[in-house]
């Protein structure tokens, strides 16, 4: 739930390349708990859990995402591969500076790194 809001994504897997390409198709649903609640009657169930705060601006057909989260903050950058590129470039960065793991990769990252036994990426309470 963000702001109120539900949403149910469907992430690919990430195509082979220098940046992060995947499928990507994500929808409003009305009750995220109902929305839940028909997933794991299909079956499936909550494997891992994360949470992060997200400030998100755009310029040039470019989506700049900056994300708060327990492991650190990181910059998403999302739109066209030449809109990203020329972002990255303005940003003061190159390619050789994008991070092409998930948040769950680099979540089991920190936590072997850390020592830690927790299973879900969360906030201190």
């Amino acid at each position: 739930v963000e702001a109120g809001q539900s949403r149910l994504t469907f992430k690919g897997p990430v195509e082979p390349g220098p940046m992060k390409v995947r499928e990507e198709h994500e929808t409003l649903v009305g009750e995220g708990p109902v929305t839940a609640r028909i997933l794991e009657s299909l079956g499936l169930h909550v494997w891992f859990r994360y949470q992060k705060y997200r400030e998100e601006y755009a310029a040039d057909g470019v989506v700049v995402a900056i994300d708060e989260t327990p492991v650190g903050i990181f910059v998403e950058l999302e739109g066209r591969e030449d809109g990203i590129l020329a972002m990255t470039t303005a940003l003061g960065r190159t390619p050789d500076d994008f991070v092409l793991d998930s948040y769950r990769k680099l979540f089991t990252k920190f936590r072997d790194a850390h020592g830690l036994a927790v299973t879900d990426m969360l906030f201190p309470e």
